[in-house]
């Protein structure tokens, strides 16, 4: 899936994005990313592929960055995160660097037989990035440790184990597909809902969190109903 947008009779729209694993965070990769996003959300019912590679030399430690361009960076792979729409990663090979960063935004997540994930790197450190926020969020910081601060580099079954990766499949195009036509009828912004709700509940009290969740069950009941959601 490269290229423009496509669709056809009865799924949704894909809107595909090629990160690699030894690419440079520039301005380049900061537009295309962009650029994917504007797409998926111009194009309702629309959803985002992303395509993760990586070989063994790839995740060297970045050079020439400016602080000004991670910050650029960083908040490209959240406006990813919060997209209203599904946004589905399929990574093979070493995913490290903005490929693993670009994977830890993702809604759901493949990955082939011989997928390994290495967070990003720098100076022979792991990269203190928002990766490391997002992989201690989503696995807890005693499972994430080795990971963070000794840059350990985890093999496919260890990553699903932890909650990183979905699934394995050794054919990704179909497992693609497959999920492709299982989220075809979510609602992107219902979604978008939901996601803010699961990335705000470590951090947020049961009290503060109630009335944001009732908001939302108000929502899908007049969904239910028949009426439309204020």
């Amino acid at each position: 899936m490269t290229g423009s947008a496509s669709s056809q009779a009865g799924t949704p729209q894909v809107v595909p994005l090629s990160i690699g694993s030894g690419q440079s965070v520039d301005t380049e990769l900061i537009a295309r990313v962009d650029r994917a996003c504007a797409e998926v959300e111009g194009s309702p019912g629309a959803l985002l592929v992303l395509r993760l590679t990586g070989t063994a030399g790839d995740g060297a430690p970045p050079t020439g960055l400016s602080i000004h361009t991670v910050n650029k960076w960083e908040r490209a792979l959240r406006r990813l995160e919060r997209l209203d729409a599904v946004t589905i990663a399929v990574a093979d090979g070493l995913c490290a660097g903005p490929a693993l960063e670009a994977l830890l935004a993702a809604d759901h997540r493949i990955g082939g037989p011989g997928l390994r994930l290495r967070l990003p790197a720098a100076a022979g450190e792991p990269w203190p990035g928002m990766a490391v926020h997002r992989v201690a969020n989503q696995v807890g910081v005693a499972r994430s440790r080795s990971l963070v601060l000794f840059g350990a580099e985890i093999s496919a079954v260890e990553a699903v184990g932890l909650g990183l990766v979905d699934e394995i499949a050794a054919d990704l195009d179909r497992a693609v597909s497959e999920r492709v036509t299982a989220v075809g009828e979510l609602t992107g912004s219902e979604l978008a809902i939901r996601r803010r709700l699961l990335l705000e509940a470590s951090a947020v009290s049961f009290e503060e969190a109630l009335g944001t969740h009732l908001a939302a069950c108000d929502r899908t009941l007049r969904r239910m109903q028949g009426v439309q959601p204020a």
